[in-house]
């Protein structure tokens, strides 16, 4: 097939992802060891709050995860296990070559499948809510990489579990209103910077340490694959984002001397339940496709199992539809910005294993919700089935 028949099948105004990569820290965490091990390596003795964190590792669904936390670095470091103690200092000068080593590994796994030279990378697009400092992580990862010092750099700090997806639509606008370019999305999470001991004051702690994970992950985005060298996974269609007024303290972060205190409402669930349906379709009437959502594929930040349920029963998707987003939860936990490439690749594992015939969930969404309460979304095309 010549180069000029297959730029025919693409659109060569839509942005594509080219690759995707991930990367994690070596400590692995075993759900069922949990909570044995924090409330030893923080050393405290609560025999109900450790039995609500029993209770909570059970319903968040999560079988592993992989933390950047270990025994030596609170050798190294005692007062992260202390209450009142400032340290926020200590927490940066963890994170932050922390996030850059993992968003380093994570893009050079996806370079390498890309297939094509560091150098040939034009823009890059960097998301954390796991670091502070100036330059910021962006330069780094750019030093790190080798790539090109006119590389254009984009960061987006503190966006939280919305951040993966608002880094494709960045990137996504840049692919195509620069023909030729070949973006780099990098993403990098570790909970070290919110990282606390047990406290009966704080109970909504819990749900961060039955939950969340670290790690890091990666896209190669551009318009119009060259022949042979690039292999097209999902044309980014059309991308949305919005967010709902007064809902600010729903998902509330700050930035403390003891690092990040961070905090869900109960009422999270609820309101992505009332509003996800008006958002896909807006999404949807955007790009004009119409389309039953039981006949997309659904890549969905899986904040929780409690998030996925509600929208699964809201939108009466069929069993399956949100399995990509339940295996990355259970494989990795919520892992913030992320976890949407682990969910993508997900997709990608399943279009395989089912061998669908063309033009059988060609179609998806790509979704994810953050602070503010923010909604991101994407209407994507596979291009691999």
């Amino acid at each position: 097939m010549g180069s000029g028949e297959l730029c025919k099948k693409f659109d060569s105004k839509k942005a594509i992802i080219l690759g995707l990569g991930k990367a994690f820290p070596h400590q692995l965490v075993l759900q069922d060891f949990l909570v044995d091990a924090y409330f030893k390596i923080t050393n405290r003795h609560d025999p109900d709050l450790k039995q609500k964190l029993v209770r909570l590792c059970k319903t968040t669904s999560v079988k592993t995860r992989y933390v950047v936390m270990s025994e030596e670095i609170l050798a190294q470091y005692p007062e992260l296990a202390m209450e009142g103690v400032p340290t926020v200092t200590q927490r940066l000068d963890i994170c932050n070559p922390a996030v850059t080593e993992m968003a380093i590994a994570a893009s050079k796994s996806c370079i390498e499948k890309w297939g094509r030279p560091a150098s040939d990378i034009t823009h890059l697009v960097y998301v954390s809510s796991s670091e502070a400092r100036l330059p910021g992580g962006d330069l780094y990862l750019a030093k790190g990489l080798g790539i090109r010092p006119d590389t254009q750099r984009v960061m987006l700090y503190f966006s939280g579990c919305s951040g993966g997806v608002a880094g494709l639509r960045v990137a996504k606008d840049i692919a195509e209103n620069n023909p030729g370019s070949r973006v780099l999305l990098a993403t990098s999470e570790t909970t070290i910077i919110g990282y606390r001991p047990p406290n009966a004051d704080r109970p909504y702690d819990l749900v961060g340490v039955a939950l969340f994970g670290d790690g890091a992950g990666a896209v190669i985005i551009g318009t119009n694959p060259c022949v042979g060298s690039e292999i097209p996974l999902f044309e980014l269609h059309s991308s949305l984002q919005r967010f709902l007024p007064d809902t600010e303290k729903i998902i509330d972060g700050r930035l403390t001397e003891e690092g990040i205190s961070f905090r869900l409402d109960r009422e999270l669930p609820q309101i992505i339940e009332d509003n996800v349906q008006g958002f896909c379709d807006e999404l949807m009437g955007v790009s004009e496709v119409k389309m039953d959502y039981n006949k997309l594929f659904w890549a969905v930040h899986p904040g929780g199992p409690a998030i996925l349920n509600r929208m699964e029963k809201k939108l009466a998707l069929l069993p399956g539809k949100l399995s990509a987003s339940r295996k990355a939860l259970a494989d990795y936990g919520n892992a913030s910005s992320n976890t949407i490439v682990y969910v993508l690749e997900y997709v990608l594992e399943e279009a395989k294993q089912r061998g669908e015939e063309e033009g059988e969930e060609e179609w998806g969404l790509i979704l994810a919700f953050g602070p503010g309460i923010t909604f991101e979304g994407i209407l994507a095309r596979s291009l691999t089935i």
